[in-house]
């Protein structure tokens, strides 16, 4: 199913497809098509976004699995059908006749005729002491991830955009009490009156950091010095896909309302031919479930977008 050609110093490994990114969308895709008999590599830099969490939530039938083991198990079943797995970071792809060639910061070369890129993205946190080290355990950012396990506490949300008074309204679900620090960024009138309609009390002036005794959150510092005791802070991103090594192919990434993202239609396929992508590298608000089924989507179309390629090669496409 595959060809290995080792060279003196470079091993140029030549697969039907590489999957960039082992997360959810990554090993979802690469199963879909080691199951339908391509040869696949999935190549993985091990710099899951989630890997603070504690558990995985609203996964049906694995709710509060572990990261690490959800991957675990993702990875034996991609082995189990013959696909394989590298760690290793991508750092360019370029066309390569009528494939692609993709290269690792080790300096190894992998060719494929297609690509499925699920590099998932990095979360930009705002300039805040204290905020980066508590991400993914008492300080996050989405309420059917978190909700739950910060429910009926004292919650913070901080301004970071325009979106941000809509997380506090949607956190609102979760505790009834919820206070929404502006860090003198205006709101308009509709936002003040959905505000007070959820009973979500609105703090006025500019943040300086978290405070923390022990090991514990227990409130958000104003730049006047005054602490406002909470629990838990809830905090929205800016997203950025991992997208910088498709440069080479002409990809890039473009503004979403959340971030950046890579453009794709329905499936996954970009507007470069043989290039798909899935999961939070095109959409950033898909939690993992909606992350794997949308690699098995794009598998299945690029398996059969390779077929209709050796058709056309037949002289009968």
């Amino acid at each position: 199913m595959c060809r290995t050609v080792v060279a003196e110093v470079v091993k140029v490994t030549e697969f039907e497809v590489v999957v960039v990114g082992g997360g959810a969308a990554g090993l979802s895709g690469a199963l879909m098509l080691a199951r339908a008999r391509r040869s696949v590599v999935v190549v993985d830099a091990g710099e899951p976004r989630n890997a603070p969490a504690s558990g995985v939530h609203g996964l049906l039938g694995f709710d509060g699995i572990a990261p690490g083991e959800l991957l675990a198990r993702g990875r034996a079943e991609v082995r189990r059908y013959g696909g394989l797995l590298e760690r290793g970071l991508v750092e360019s792809a370029v066309r390569d006749a009528d494939g692609f060639a993709v290269g690792l910061a080790d300096g190894r070369v992998l060719r494929a005729r297609r690509l499925l890129v699920t590099t998932g993205l990095v979360d930009e946190l705002p300039d805040i002491p204290g905020l980066r080290a508590r991400w993914g355990r008492d300080v996050v950012h989405c309420p059917y991830c978190h909700g739950w396990e910060i429910r009926d506490q004292a919650v913070g949300v901080l301004a970071t955009g325009p979106m941000s008074a809509h997380q506090a309204l949607l956190f609102s679900q979760w505790s009834g009490d919820v206070r929404y620090f502006t860090r003198d960024q205006a709101l308009t009138d509709e936002q003040a009156r959905q505000l007070a309609v959820r009973g979500v009390q609105v703090v006025e002036g500019e943040v300086a950091g978290l405070e923390v005794v022990g090991d514990r959150l227990t409130g958000v510092r104003l730049a006047d010095g005054t602490v406002v005791a909470r629990d838990a802070v809830a905090v929205a991103s800016r997203m950025v896909a991992r997208a910088g090594f498709l440069a080479g192919l002409g990809l890039r990434a473009t503004e979403h309302p959340m971030g950046e993202r890579v453009a794709a239609d329905q499936v996954g396929r970009t507007a470069v031919p043989g290039v798909w992508v899935a999961g939070n590298v095109t959409d950033p608000s898909a939690q993992v479930g909606a992350a794997a089924a949308a690699g098995a989507l794009a598998a299945a179309h690029l398996n059969a977008d390779l077929i209709t390629a050796d058709l056309v090669a037949a002289g009968v496409g």
